[in-house]
């Protein structure tokens, strides 16, 4: 099986109606979208997806905004996936981000920095598990597979 990962669109980039840029970018790239979903995040599922930040300063500030409005989770698969989704992604910091990276082209600072995106692929694993359940996923073949796997 490919390696999956997962790709969260905050709510700065819904409010500015950047979904389908993102989306696109991702299908451009030759992954496969295997599950997708917009929510509305509570608290335990905040607490739960960024679990390694909440004793950071910044933690607060971090859960204020994510549960300020609806997002988009993504369930993403393909070779290296996690890695590609990260260099497509940007740097964290959207004003340190390079051009033609999500964050560099559309973040605006620290916290409002447009996407999640998990940075290891069991991380991936486990973040998937908060937002999904197995019954989800969907199963299908591209069909340029062949070509980007």
């Amino acid at each position: 099986m490919a390696e999956r990962t997962l790709l969260v669109i905050k709510p700065d980039a819904v409010q500015r109606g950047l979904i389908g840029n993102i989306i696109s970018r991702i299908e451009r790239k030759g992954l496969k979208i295997i599950a997708l979903k917009i929510m509305m995040l509570t608290d335990d599922e905040v607490d739960k997806l960024y679990d390694i930040h909440m004793d950071k300063v910044f933690y607060p500030l971090l859960n204020s905004f994510i549960i300020s409005g609806p997002l988009v989770a993504i369930a993403i698969q393909g070779k290296n996936s996690v890695k590609i989704v990260r260099k497509l992604a940007g740097v964290t910091n959207s004003p340190e981000a390079e051009p033609g990276t999500i964050r560099g082209d559309f973040g605006v600072d620290l916290t409002k920095n447009i996407i999640h995106s998990s940075d290891k692929p069991e991380r991936a694993e486990y973040e998937l598990s908060v937002l999904f359940k197995e019954e989800d996923y969907v199963s299908y073949s591209l069909i340029n597979e062949s070509w980007v796997e």
